[in-house]
């Protein structure tokens, strides 16, 4: 699918990995609604790229279809979505005083990360078969970010691990399910990325982070993914695919 001209949803669009790829989008020439919960954030860099904000809650179906909306109002029924909303958390199983994890921070990281995902995926599915089709046949993309974490889960990292691994477990049957209307279904899986909450960490640690990637020994740039993230879009035989992007890196367990 060629990017330029169509219109495209970026879930956690305000910051980081999601910021990067509404950007790269908007340069590529698509129609680009920043879908965040931080409406100013999304507001600032929906501005800047020439898009529109959207503030959106993935788990809440109204915010979903408000936000679709909205943004439909503006650009025109979307062809792209990109889902990189997420959160991330670190409990063990047992803590330090012997009580258990508390289920509420498990069930919330799944209910944000897979949950979530999945139901912005089949609201924008039902609206995406509803286009004309296009070249081959391709009426829509959608991408969805899972993490290294949903193979190399460390200490602490159910929950993570866990909702990114079942959206890597969902990439498949759900490219096979849409695929008789002519969507396409990828996932992405990045290592360690140069994103606000990682450069909120001492420089040591970053160092020493960086230094744990085979090659290239550096944390990733956003603009990478969002690279990759386009790239998918415009490659019209990826699907069902999940691609990892992170240099060789294989997790220790912490």
């Amino acid at each position: 699918m060629d990017i330029k001209g169509q219109a495209a949803l970026v879930t956690g669009g305000a910051s980081g990995l999601g910021e990067a790829t509404a950007r790269e989008l908007a340069r590529l020439g698509a129609k680009v609604a920043v879908l965040d919960v931080n409406a100013a954030l999304a507001e600032k860099v929906a501005a800047e790229i020439g898009g529109i904000a959207c503030q959106c809650d993935i788990t809440n179906t109204n915010s979903v279809i408000a936000a679709m909306a909205k943004a439909a109002a503006a650009h025109g029924p979307a062809r792209i979505l990109m889902n990189i909303a997420g959160i991330g958390t670190a409990k063990r199983v047992v803590g330090r005083d012997g009580s258990p994890a508390p289920l509420e921070d498990f069930a919330r990281v799944i209910n944000v990360n897979l949950v979530g995902s999945y139901n912005i995926s089949r609201l924008f599915a039902a609206e995406c078969v509803k286009l004309s089709p296009l070249e081959d046949g391709e009426r829509g993309v959608m991408m969805f970010t899972a993490s290294v974490a949903a193979f190399d889960g460390q200490v602490g990292q159910q929950a993570y691990s866990a909702s990114k691994g079942g959206l890597v477990g969902m990439t498949l049957p759900m490219a096979r399910d849409l695929a008789q209307h002519g969507i396409r279904v990828c996932t992405v899986a990045p290592g360690l990325f140069a994103t606000p909450l990682m450069k909120e960490l001492p420089e040591a640690v970053q160092a020493s982070l960086a230094a744990s990637i085979p090659f290239p020994s550096r944390l990733g740039k956003p603009e990478e993914f969002a690279q990759l993230a386009c790239h998918i879009v415009t490659n019209g035989h990826l699907n069902g695919e999940v691609i990892r992007l992170d240099g060789a890196l294989r997790m220790a367990p912490r």
